[in-house]
C-alpha cells in the first residue's frame, strides 16, 4: 500500500492545467475592474480641458480689442510727443518758449498740459479694463495647464492601456476562439420599443449591438460605455457628457421601482460604467475590451444607482 502511494509522489511532474473558461472571465473582469476607470477618466480630462481652452479663447478675444486700443492710444501720445518736442516742430517749440506775451506762454502751455492728462486717463482707462480681463484670464491660463499636463500624462498611458487591452482580447481569443462565442453572445434586443425619446434612444442603442468598444469612442462604429449613452440619447435630443460619473451628475435620480426603458443604469461606487435599461431586467451597454456592444442582466453587476436623461 505504502509502496502505491510513493508512487503519486515520483515520476514526471505533471503539466499545469490550462486555465478554465471561467478562470480567464475573472482574470479580465478583474483587470478591466482597474482599466476602466483610466478610460473614464481620460474623458473627462478631454472635455474638460477642451471646455476651459474654449473659455480662455473667449476670453482672449476679448482682451485683444483692448490691446489695440490701448497700441493706438500710445501712438497717439507718442506722435503728440514727436510733434511737439523733436524733429520739424522744434522752432515751433522755440516759438513758444520764446513768446514775448507771457499770457500767451501760460495758455499754451495749459493747453499742452490737458492735453497730456487727456491722453493719459484714455490710456489708464483701457489699460485698467486690460488688467481686468487679464485677471480673469490667468486662473484660467492656470488651469488649461494643468489640465494639458494632466491630458499629456493619460496620453503616456495610452500605450499601457492599449498594451493591456491587448492582453485581455487575447485571453478572451484563448478562452472562446474568436470573443464572440459561449456567454458573450447577445441576447435579442426587445421586438418593440417605447414612444417618445426615450424610444429613440433605446432603439438606436440596441441597433449597436455587435459593433466593438473601443476606449474613448463616440460612435458611429465603435463606442465606450458613456460614449454609446450619450450617442443614443442624443437620438433623443438629449446633449450628456462624454463620462459616466458626469453623466451621473445630468441627469434625474430614479428608484429601481421606477425604471423605465431609456433610463441610465450606473455601476460601482467610482461610478466608471453606464448602460441603458431596455426592459425586462436588461440593459444594452459597451461593456469592454473585446466584447461587442451587446446586452446583459441589469443586476449582473455592482450597480450604484438610476438615472433618467431628459
Amino acid at each position: 500500500m505504502l509502496a502505491s502511494v510513493a508512487v503519486l509522489f515520483v515520476g514526471t511532474t505533471p503539466a499545469l492545467a490550462e486555465p478554465s473558461v471561467a478562470e480567464i472571465e475573472k482574470q479580465i473582469d478583474t483587470a478591466w475592474r482597474k482599466l476602466e476607470p483610466i478610460v473614464e477618466k481620460h474623458n473627462a480630462t478631454r472635455q474638460d480641458l477642451a471646455a476651459k481652452k474654449a473659455q480662455a479663447k473667449t476670453l482672449r478675444n476679448k482682451i485683444a480689442p483692448l490691446q489695440s486700443q490701448i497700441d493706438a492710444a500710445m501712438d497717439r501720445v507718442s506722435e503728440f510727443a514727436v510733434e511737439a518736442y523733436k524733429g520739424d516742430k522744434a522752432s515751433s517749440v522755440n516759438a513758444l518758449l520764446t513768446n514775448k506775451s507771457p499770457a500767451a506762454l501760460v495758455g499754451q502751455l495749459s493747453v499742452l498740459d490737458q492735453f497730456a492728462r487727456q491722453q493719459q486717463r484714455d490710456v489708464q482707462a483701457v489699460i485698467d479694463l486690460r488688467d481686468k480681463y487679464d485677471a480673469q484670464k490667468r486662473p484660467l491660463d492656470t488651469l488649461v495647464d494643468q489640465l494639458t499636463k494632466t491630458e499629456a500624462e493619460l496620453a503616456k498611458k495610452k500605450k499601457e492601456i492599449d498594451a493591456e487591452v491587448d492582453r485581455l482580447q487575447k485571453l478572451r481569443i484563448k478562452a472562446y476562439g474568436n470573443g464572440s462565442a459561449g456567454p458573450l453572445a447577445p441576447a435579442p434586443c426587445p421586438a418593440t420599443y417605447p414612444g417618445g425619446n426615450a424610444g429613440k434612444a433605446v432603439k438606436f442603442a440596441c441597433q449597436q449591438i455587435g459593433k466593438p468598444y473601443v476606449w474613448g469612442a463616440e460612435g458611429p462604429n465603435s463606442y465606450d460605455c458613456s460614449g454609446l449613452t450619450l450617442a443614443a440619447w442624443a437620438k433623443g435630443g438629449v446633449s450628456l457628457p462624454h463620462n459616466a460619473r458626469a453623466q451621473r451628475g445630468k441627469v434625474k435620480s430614479v428608484s429601481r421601482s421606477e425604471l423605465r426603458p431609456g433610463d441610465l443604469v450606473f455601476y460601482y461606487a467610482d461610478l466608471s460604467h453606464v448602460g441603458m435599461y431596455v426592459g425586462g431586467g436588461w440593459i444594452v451597454h459597451a461593456s469592454r475590451a473585446g466584447e461587442p456592444v451587446k446586452m446583459k442582466r441589469m443586476d449582473d453587476g455592482e450597480i450604484h444607482s438610476f438615472g433618467r436623461p431628459g
